[in-house]
């Protein structure tokens, strides 16, 4: 009886970068042979993926694709910035990411076990070995955040550094105003808040800057240390919390004052929902 165990295929996974069903599958017609699910991934075509995937891949871009349906954010890795530059490697992240806002893949393991659009005969997973072969370099999709579209929501993406920093904002008040969304999206991969509002920060986190800050004034009176730690606490919850941050077009107003002005003037109301900033190699 084979041993096939998640350490065991995320072991497989880690050293030939092959999707976790088919590293699964290879273990088992292997019983467990780590050694030997490698060589049957070698027959099963991906050979020169697995030759290479001990490299690691830290350099890359991120890839934004849209459908009828979603948008959605896909980063691809390679293991130098010069294959990333060059125009298959490019053609490759345009695919995958128009292919994940086809798709809409529940987590990046489905998305690499489909079936191309634009090439049935191949999976995700097989398209990515095929341009490792190519390009001589190891090559991985390592994240996949789907926006869905809905009548209700405006979403927002922005690209930055060539691709190097991607942002979305997910934003409420309807659909049609994808021009502020983005506005907002460039903000966050300027300013990259860590959260949204203040109410969303760790306790831990909140406490940890109580403590930094007390030990900055010791021996004032208490009543005069509570005043300066709710100060300190109130900065930095300006300089991590998107709402509170200043507006990185206008600095005299602030995210929440952007969406409350321009909800008035659209006679709508704005919120964001949720935003996220990637940087390649985080």
């Amino acid at each position: 009886m084979s041993n096939v165990t998640p350490q065991l295929i995320k072991a497989l996974r880690e050293r030939t970068g092959v999707g976790m069903g088919k590293c699964k599958v290879a273990l088992e017609e292997a019983g467990g042979d780590l050694e030997k699910a490698i060589e049957n991934l070698r027959k099963a075509g991906l050979a020169s993926a697995v030759k290479r995937a001990g490299r690691e891949a830290n350099e890359g871009l991120i890839g934004i694709g849209e459908s009828d349906k979603a948008i959605a954010l896909v980063e691809v890795n390679s293991e130098t910035d010069f294959v990333a530059q060059n125009e298959k490697f490019r053609q490759f992240l345009k695919d995958v990411a128009t292919e994940a806002a086809e798709l809409q893949p529940e987590s990046i393991d489905a998305f690499l076990a489909q079936k191309c659009k634009h090439d049935p005969s191949l999976t995700i997973d097989e398209y990515r070995a095929l341009i490792v072969q190519s390009l001589g370099e190891n090559i991985q999709i390592k994240r996949v955040k789907i926006f869905p579209k809905s009548s209700d929501l405006s979403v927002g993406v922005y690209s930055h550094m060539g691709g190097k920093i991607a942002t979305a904002v997910e934003m409420s008040g309807g659909s049609g105003n994808e021009a502020l969304a983005r506005d907002i999206a460039m903000h966050i991969a300027a300013e990259s808040p860590s959260y949204l509002q203040p109410e969303d920060v760790p306790s831990e986190v909140k406490e940890k800057e109580k403590e930094i800050g007390r030990s900055q004034v010791q021996g004032k009176p208490e009543n005069i240390i509570e005043k300066i730690l709710e100060g300190k606490l109130k900065a930095f919850f300006d300089q991590v919390c998107l709402l509170n941050q200043k507006y990185v077009k206008d600095s005299s107003t602030t995210i929440q004052e952007l969406l409350e002005k321009e909800s008035k003037t659209a006679g709508k109301t704005f919120g964001v929902k949720c935003f996220l900033r990637w940087q390649v190699g985080e």
